[in-house]
């Protein structure tokens, strides 16, 4: 939390182009990338190396990072027809930061992967591998880095470089192998309790023991893990990160044994509960899954994703959290009817700018946290109760504004007018920013494509993409305003319009509600009726000020003062939200859906079983429209029955690393995202989903399906 403070606090201060242009020193970070063969032959699987030396005292990190941190990325340009397995990551070692306790290597990590190239290729042309290395490196404070790395091999017959051997010898060591043992999981307390049944072990030769798990949310990372070791076996306790939470089934990850022998301390590192692990040292199996390489045209250009973005603003003028807002524009349009048309496009052209500025700050932001290291993505600020609390606050006031119960607008519109003589242009344009905030948790058509995107490109590219996302989105009242013919067909003010405005509090109300469902995700009991409480007191704060207005100079200030004191109570109650978190339940379980799990998700694959993937969040409506729409009825749900599919539900309503770091795999930058594996690459299914869709695409998939499908794109 610290560290996600400091980079926050970094991107407010200088911006996302001096963030940007944090980066880790050369001498930090060394990063190579070796080929372990002197040639290459066509269907003929090999081994790279991607070395990351690094300065005395700094470290990079794990797949697990841990309390804090990133583990380092790779993104493989290959020729044609080569593609790349997984990366194998040696044992971590346990790094305390202060009070954390973060996984990762110091000195050296050597990551390992399997490059396959195509069964023919030509003797003239020399294989050409480059490498875009990303990761994080830290002392006490973290810097981010990136390498471009290439390597150059010839084709032809050839063994093994022997001035690498050394290197690959070293890093295949170092590769947790499968354990030996059968392990075993229990629960004491609010202790999971790793049991490996292994009598031969000696009590008085093991001098430590160490657990990494591939879950980063299953235990307390800095907490103490005690080891006992008796006749059965070893056993090894780890403190839950969530004891609430029921107990898992199974815990994979790497056990690492420090052990004496006769020539010293021996380290030795067992995979739990994975079966992708290699059977001994220093063997990489050759028939592990290769994922296909990308489609050219998977990749959109600038132009392309600038234009995806346009249409996905468009698109969220049609989405319920939107159209309060702009129900509320559109009256103030008619309010505004009477004027002439240079001030009507005024306040068209102060909406628009609105949406922009808040679009491209928001934008910056992300970008900004993103460059330092924050695992996030659209609708990140909405993973914060303290954020969803004070929208709701601000709306419920917003509706009792409109319901008469409070009179705020017209002392904030006197000052502007004071100011600059265009009474009601900061209202157009604070509008446009509340349209912005509420149009987050919506991800329309179009838009999860164009903002993956944006967010792997450089920052003046990132930001006219989230520019056309904005003005997508204010475009129609835009388009309303800037065209002199619509104009005229808006009816004349009237009394009517009163009892309008009074009628359109109630999809306010209607959204207070959603987004007070929204924080029932996400923190617990407690934290739920304080939020309540905190919009009693909202209520409250109207009533005072609204009787204020009516009395005395004296009870005037009495009860205005008690509305401010009222308010300020509300914040404080806002701010204790985060302490409240709440647990996942087991309802998922029971109702055959498993809780994602990156683990969970490479057993079955590994398994040869067909998997179907829901990346979701209570904020998110469209993910709720398409889950009661589609996948939650019987017709969907019988043919995962029928055809053996295994369905794994994300739920990013909190922050989850192992989610967002899918989500950046396949191209996101936010959710809803559906995935259907029948073999070792996904099917990426529509955002908008349909009972039709969802059953033709299931239709493919059967109990044995995928493995077959596994065999045959081998070559």
């Amino acid at each position: 939390m610290l560290r996600f403070l400091a980079l926050l606090l970094l991107a407010l201060g200088l911006g996302p182009a001096a963030a940007q242009s944090l980066r880790a020193p050369p001498d930090l970070v060394k990063a190579s990338l070796v080929a372990e063969p002197a040639s290459v032959q066509g269907a003929e699987p090999f081994t790279v190396a991607v070395r990351m030396v690094m300065k005395p005292g700094w470290h990079v990190y794990w797949r697990n990072p841990g309390d804090s941190g990133l583990p380092p990325e790779v993104t493989w340009t290959l020729p044609a027809g080569f593609s790349a397995g997984p990366l194998r990551w040696p044992a971590p070692e346990r790094i305390p930061v202060a009070t954390l306790m973060n996984f990762g290597y110091a000195g050296e990590a050597v990551l390992l992967a399997q490059i396959t190239p195509p069964p023919s290729l030509d003797p003239a042309v020399p294989a050409r591998l480059t490498a875009k290395l990303s990761y994080l490196v830290c002392e006490t404070e973290c810097v981010p880095g990136s390498a471009e790395l290439a390597l150059t091999l010839p084709i032809g017959p050839g063994g093994a470089d022997p001035r690498n051997r050394a290197l690959f010898e070293r890093a295949r060591a170092a590769i947790p192998i499968a354990a030996p043992w059968p392990a075993r999981l229990s629960s004491e307390g609010d202790d999971l309790v790793l049991n490996l049944d292994a009598p031969g072990l000696k009590p008085e030769t093991i001098r430590a023991a160490a657990f990494f798990p591939y879950s980063e949310t299953a235990i307390e990372n800095a907490a103490e893990q005690v080891l006992r070791i008796d006749g059965v076996g070893l056993h090894l306790a780890l403190r839950r990160a969530s004891p609430k939470e029921p107990a898992p089934r199974s815990l994979p990850g790497v056990l690492t044994i420090s052990e004496e022998t006769g020539s010293g301390t021996v380290r030795q590192a067992f995979a739990i509960g994975d079966e992708t692990a290699p059977p001994a040292a220093g063997q990489i199996p050759a028939t592990e899954p290769t994922p296909a390489a990308a489609a050219p045209g998977d990749t959109p250009t600038l132009l392309g994703a600038a234009f995806l973005a346009l249409l996905g603003g468009l698109v969220l003028n049609l989405m319920p959290c939107v159209f309060p807002v702009l129900s509320i524009k559109v009256l103030g349009l008619v309010r505004h009817s009477g004027e002439s048309g240079a001030r009507v496009r005024m306040h068209g052209l102060a909406y628009t700018a609105g949406v922009l500025a808040s679009f491209l700050a928001l934008a910056g932001l992300l970008i900004a946290l993103k460059s330092g290291g924050a695992g996030l993505g659209w609708g990140f600020q909405l993973q914060s109760p303290l954020v969803v609390a004070g929208l709701a606050y601000l709306l419920f006031a917003m509706g009792l504004s409109l319901s008469g119960a409070v009179h705020l607008g017209g002392r904030l519109a006197g000052i502007g007018d004071g100011l600059t003589r265009r009474a009601g242009l900061e209202g157009s344009f604070f509008t446009g920013v509340l349209a912005t905030v509420v149009a987050t948790p919506c991800t329309a058509p179009f838009m999860g494509t164009a903002i993956g995107f944006a967010l792997t490109q450089s920052v003046p590219a990132a930001l006219a993409i989230f520019a056309s996302l904005g003005l997508g989105l204010a475009l129609p009242f835009l388009a309303l305003t800037l065209w002199p013919g619509a104009l005229r067909l808006l009816p004349r003010p009237g009394a009517w319009m009163e009892v309008l405005k009074q009628a359109l509090a109630f999809p306010v109300y209607a959204t207070v509600a959603w987004l007070v469902w929204v924080l029932a995700q996400q923190v617990g009991p407690q934290g739920l009726l304080a939020a309540l409480l905190g919009l009693v007191l909202i209520g409250f704060a109207a009533w005072a000020w609204e009787r204020g207005r009516a009395g005395t100079r004296l009870g005037a200030q009495v009860a205005q003062g008690l509305a401010v004191l009222a308010v300020i109570a509300a914040a404080a109650i806002g701010f204790t939200l985060e302490r409240d978190r709440a647990t996942p339940g087991a309802q998922a379980l029971a109702e055959g859906i498993e809780p994602f799990a990156q683990a969970r998700l490479d057993g079955l694959l590994a398994a040869g079983k067909p998997v179907f993937i829901n990346m979701t969040a209570a904020w998110c409506i469209t993910c709720q429209v398409n889950e009661r729409a589609v996948l939650a009825t019987e017709p969907v749900r019988a043919a995962m029955r029928a055809h053996g599919v295994t369905y794994l539900k994300g739920d990013w309503t909190n922050q989850n690393p192992e989610i967002t770091r899918l989500l950046e795999r396949h191209g996101r930058g936010g959710v809803p995202l559906y995935l259907l594996y029948a073999g070792s690459e996904p099917k990426v299914l529509p955002q908008i989903l349909t009972t039709g869709a969802m059953l033709d695409a299931l239709a493919g998939v059967g109990p044995g399906k995928s493995a077959a499908l596994e065999t045959a794109t081998r070559p």
